[in-house]
């Protein structure tokens, strides 16, 4: 419930707070006193209006599931709406878009003044059909939830069937289109750290001539080590460092004289070609490791193309199952559900009768399977479409669908705000709307304006809204005050004794 609200600097409004009670929350007053400013103000601190006052804010003891926001889990949250240049929102002091801030209140919040037809919308009209029934057979639930499963992943199968039928139209391109790249690489037949073997191969070739020949000066070298023997030995020196040191150098260029020799039988232009080859492999595939890679995922693909009629008449028989299943359990789901329209039907035009309202009408028609079935309900006022009824009596046929819904309610339903959902109604049909908001009231905190005295004294808390110097005030009334109201309402600002007397008559009657 929405347990305080302050306003600041709103038009005729300097400053107001109200403390607020759970039920059915009243405002009255005069034509032009600012009741509907009021109402559109604390709209306007959860983002579902706009306003120019300088600060709208409402607290309220609300379950919000608001984490992904940052915002924490608290017993109360604070709904902001400052306007300097413009509008700036947020929950418990965390900035917040209006967006945000909207989609979080809506779920808690109704509007009733506006033409919302969500109350009418089929998953909501389908949830007041299967409470119904829950109450009376619990099998729906396990049958929905059933259907619901089997449902799921008959759309998973029915989406993989359908990939693989387009697959198939395309089967013979594919096919050949796998093979082709399959082939291409094999045709080449890569080696891993093959090119960088290539390159050493052309280095080497390379500089093969010059390198035989700065070995064959080298080695002249070698019919000197005598001579140097010699001297050594004349200079009492051991030589076994020479020794060793000409062996290595001989054994060096012996290697080097092999390894170019063996060089003679390849055949460079083979080399090169080798080496161009495997440098257009890198560039399509990014390395040779990649087009190995790449034409393992073909071969694996062809496979799958190979096996694909297998695989689809796998899918085929699981669809065609569950199928049956989805079919049969949406069958039971909606036999159930027929089976109930009818008291649901009488239920409502009870509620309409005391809204003085003609009799709805209720049918079921089949509908493309979705999660919640097959079913779709329909619902007319005295045959006429939702569309074309007057705008007094959508809201008292919304008021009747709540009254529906609120017959299973578990908890608190959030927050109905009604702007003169009475006007222009005779006495009885304003008493048959207020029995009804009352009867809701035990579910939803409802603020409503209210022009007439059957529900103003009805109200679990009553506020008058009044202007003395062309500001407007906001002041909550006890019983003796209430009974002044409700006679004004009555007679105008000339009150008179019987009014007084009628309204002290109503306020006692509903307020016991």
């Amino acid at each position: 419930m929405i347990e305080r609200f302050y306003l600041k600097d709103y038009l005729s409004f300097k400053e107001i707070e109200l403390n607020l009670k759970g039920g059915l929350v009243v405002f009255t007053g005069p034509s032009g006193s600012g009741k509907s400013l009021l109402m559109s103000s604390i709209l306007s601190s959860f983002g579902t209006t706009t306003c120019d006052a300088s600060l709208c804010e409402s607290v309220v003891s609300w379950e919000l599931d608001a984490d992904e926001y940052g915002i924490e889990s608290d017993d109360v949250y604070i709904f902001k709406h400052l306007k300097k240049e413009k509008s700036r929102y947020f929950i418990n002091n965390q900035s917040i878009s209006k967006k945000v801030i909207k989609s979080l209140s809506l779920n808690y919040l109704k509007h009733l003044s506006l033409r919302d037809f969500s109350d009418f919308e089929n998953e909501n009209l389908l949830s007041i059909l299967d409470k119904r029934i829950e109450k009376k057979n619990h099998k729906i639930n396990k049958l929905k939830d059933e259907y619901k499963e089997a449902f799921l992943e008959h759309k998973k199968v029915k989406k993989e069937l359908l990939a693989i039928e387009d697959e198939q139209k395309k089967i013979v391109e594919l096919k050949e289109f796998a093979a082709f790249e399959i082939k291409k690489i094999e045709d080449i037949n890569p080696k891993i750290s093959e090119d960088e073997e290539l390159l050493e191969i052309k280095k080497e070739l390379s500089k093969k001539e010059k390198a035989l020949e700065a070995i064959s000066k080298a080695n002249v070298v070698f019919e000197y080590e005598h001579n140097v023997f010699n001297a050594l030995e004349l200079l009492n020196v051991e030589n076994s460092f020479f020794s060793d040191t000409m062996n290595e150098l001989r054994a060096i260029m012996e290697s080097a004289q092999e390894k170019f020799n063996a060089l003679d039988e390849i055949d460079i232009e083979e080399i090169l070609n080798r080496i161009e080859e495997l440098s257009d492999l890198k560039r399509r595939y990014g390395s040779i490791e990649e087009a190995l890679s790449y034409k393992q995922q073909k071969i694996l693909e062809l496979q799958k193309y190979e096996n694909i009629e297998i695989t689809k008449g796998d899918l085929q028989s699981r669809e065609t199952t569950l199928y049956k299943k989805v079919k049969d359990l949406a069958c039971n789901i909606s036999n159930l559900r027929h089976n109930e329209l009818k008291s649901l039907k009488d239920n409502l035009n009870e509620y309409l009768k005391e809204l003085y309202l003609r009799d709805a009408q209720l049918e079921i028609s089949d509908i493309e399977y979705g999660i919640s079935g097959k079913d779709k309900v329909d619902i007319k006022l005295n045959a006429t479409d939702l569309q074309k009824v007057s705008t007094g009596e959508f809201n008292r046929l919304r008021l009747a669908i709540l009254a529906l819904k609120s017959e299973f309610m578990s908890k608190n339903g959030g927050v109905l705000m009604l702007d003169e959902i009475d006007a222009n109604l005779s006495g009885e049909e304003s008493m048959s709307v207020a029995k009804v908001l009352k009867e809701l009231s035990k579910h939803f905190q409802i603020f409503v304006i209210s022009h007439q005295p059957q529900l103003t004294s009805m109200g679990d808390q009553h506020f008058l809204v009044h202007k003395k110097s062309d500001e407007s005030y906001v002041t909550e009334l006890g019983f003796d005050e209430r009974v002044d109201e409700i006679a004004r309402i009555i007679s105008g600002e000339s009150i008179t004794q019987e009014a007084r007397e009628f309204a002290k008559e109503l306020l006692n009657l509903h307020t016991k």
